[in-house]
């Protein structure tokens, strides 16, 4: 048996170096951990940048039907966005490449489920290049996949862990809390860490990773017999 022991802050340094990680415009490849967990939405919404203009977000007939289509009103970004929902995932990339070339779009979201041929190392060089050279973060999604061979600057590993206490009910969620890491970088060691999000803020808080710790062998016999 074991337990999670509580994680430890990391220094200033480090959080604001991995924040500044997922603030790049680069392309950056998010795995859920499973194919319906939603901690990789989650991540990707946090990163979006606050400035004005259109986020796109295309998603391909099988993740939105394995994985549900996104809820706007219950999202949260304060920029428009333009939802493309297509059949193939070669569409999906077909939208995602026009979209970074539009100078009103202020961040790209893909969702493709599996491992398709069309998402092979050429596809995505396209889409680094393309957003590289007009500035725009562009998030690439994957469910049910294996993290073959990309040209994504970032690629992250995401899946849920416990929300944080509520400052307030006790009985009801609070922030979201997700279990991180970033196995391939060009900007940053690879790691593994806990991050919250500060729905207040709108910030990320990134803390060492829960390990696993022993659990006490005692069955509590000394306790009671000094209560009797």
């Amino acid at each position: 048996m074991s337990y999670l022991a509580p994680s430890k802050r990391l220094s200033s340094q480090t959080r604001l170096s991995l924040r500044s990680i997922g603030a790049q415009k680069v392309l950056s490849d998010v795995f859920a951990q499973t194919a319906a967990d939603a901690a990789a939405v989650g991540f990707v919404l946090a990163h979006l940048p606050r400035e004005a203009g259109t986020v796109l977000w295309a998603q391909d007939r099988l993740s939105a039907k394995e994985a549900g289509q996104p809820y706007m009103p219950g999202i949260g970004p304060t920029q428009p966005v333009m939802r493309v929902a297509v059949s193939r995932p070669s569409d999906v990339l077909v939208a995602m490449e026009d979209a970074l070339r539009c100078q009103s779009v202020s961040a790209v979201i893909g969702e493709i489920w599996g491992d398709p041929p069309t998402l092979d190392f050429t596809a995505t060089k396209r889409l680094a290049l393309r957003a590289e050279a007009n500035g725009v973060p562009c998030w690439l999604i994957r469910r049910a996949a294996h993290p073959n061979l990309s040209a994504a600057r970032n690629r992250w590993r995401i899946a849920s862990l416990p929300s944080a206490a509520h400052p307030h009910d006790a009985q009801s969620p609070g922030d979201s809390r997700w279990q991180v890491e970033l196995f391939r970088s060009r900007a940053a060691q690879p790691g593994i860490w806990a991050v919250r999000y500060d729905r207040a803020t709108g910030r990320l808080d990134f803390s060492a990773a829960p390990v696993d710790g022993a659990v006490e062998t005692r069955d509590g016999a000394d306790r009671r017999r000094a209560t009797r």
